[in-house]
């Protein structure tokens, strides 16, 4: 992992996919796979599926615990390799299932959920054309994003560029028990008499709300990939399938650089000259800059779309 700088409590770095390269991608035993359960091997479909297969053919194909027990390794625990943790070599044979490491930081995410102090993550974020975007996230075109936690939940939010470009005030969100469905308005977000419903990026039933952030909405503008998070859904299933059709990495960076485009030609076109000054950052509060500009044209080429 490479950190260029850390900037409020975020680690700005080059952009990279190793990071997010499944442990048997990672330990050389097969030639491509991202991982999509963040790293909780214990509660993966496709670690047992393929541990099953060594187990059957172990001279024709090798658990990646085997291969990552090799001496001339370091033997890094698995969250060193994710980046959650700085350092930790593995010393329980790569044994994750009974590693009581591995069970004290799952015990520690279920504390602070149940205290309402909700563990977020240490986003690690690359920048584009002014804005940042969280590494290891899933993008919904509505500018709402998908972190898939240990064991299976998945964390929701609002990115930078919507924060930024609305500037909201308040935030109202669902009740807990609620089923959210994709594309389909999962909570709000309002500035004066002006609201915005932000579109769910995946479905499931919310398990947590950030209720810090609906007292101090700047807190999700200031940190909107982590202390700003602001729901937690349990998908039930499907987790592949719920996240096929979200942006993911450089598909994520492609798409956000085209947003910031098509903003930056609506402001021209409106205005005569750019947003912001070449090489500059964009203003934190965007709609409060385009007087001539409607909420409701915003929300709709940029939330709705």
């Amino acid at each position: 992992m490479k950190t260029k700088t850390e900037q409020k409590g975020q680690r700005v770095r080059v952009f990279s996919m190793s990071e997010n390269q499944c442990v048997w991608m990672k330990a050389g035993v097969v030639n491509y796979k991202i991982c999509e359960n963040a790293f909780d091997c214990t509660s993966c479909a496709f670690d047992k599926v393929i541990s099953r297969k060594s187990a059957q053919k172990p001279t024709a194909l090798v658990s990646w615990q085997e291969v990552m027990r090799q001496p001339d390794l370091n033997r890094q625990c698995r969250h060193m390799l994710t980046g959650r943790v700085i350092f930790k070599l593995c010393s329980h044979n790569f044994e994750c299932k009974d590693c009581a490491y591995d069970q004290q930081l799952y015990e520690y995410d279920q504390l602070l959920d149940e205290e309402g102090l909700a563990a977020h993550p240490l986003a690690q974020v690359t920048k584009v054309a002014g804005f940042t975007v969280a590494d290891g996230y899933y993008y919904h075109k509505g500018h709402s994003w998908a972190r898939i936690e240990h064991g299976g939940f998945v964390r929701l939010g609002v990115d930078d560029f919507a924060w930024r470009l609305l500037a909201p005030t308040d935030i109202s969100l669902p009740k807990i028990g609620t089923q959210l469905r994709p594309n389909q308005a999962g909570w709000s977000i309002k500035r004066e008499d002006h609201t915005a419903e932000v579109l769910t990026p995946m479905s499931g039933i919310v398990m947590a709300t950030n209720q810090n952030a609906v007292k101090d909405p700047h807190l999700s503008k200031k940190d909107p990939y982590g202390q700003g998070w602001l729901v937690v859904i349990d998908p039930i299933s499907g987790l592949r399938n719920k996240t096929r059709n979200l942006l993911f990495e450089q598909k994520a960076v492609a798409w956000l650089n085209a947003e910031v485009k098509k903003l930056e030609e609506m402001v021209v076109h409106t205005y005569g000259v750019p947003l912001a000054a070449t090489g500059g950052e964009m203003v934190d509060d965007i709609y409060g800059n385009l007087h001539d500009t409607k909420w409701e044209d915003l929300v709709h080429d940029f939330l709705h779309t």
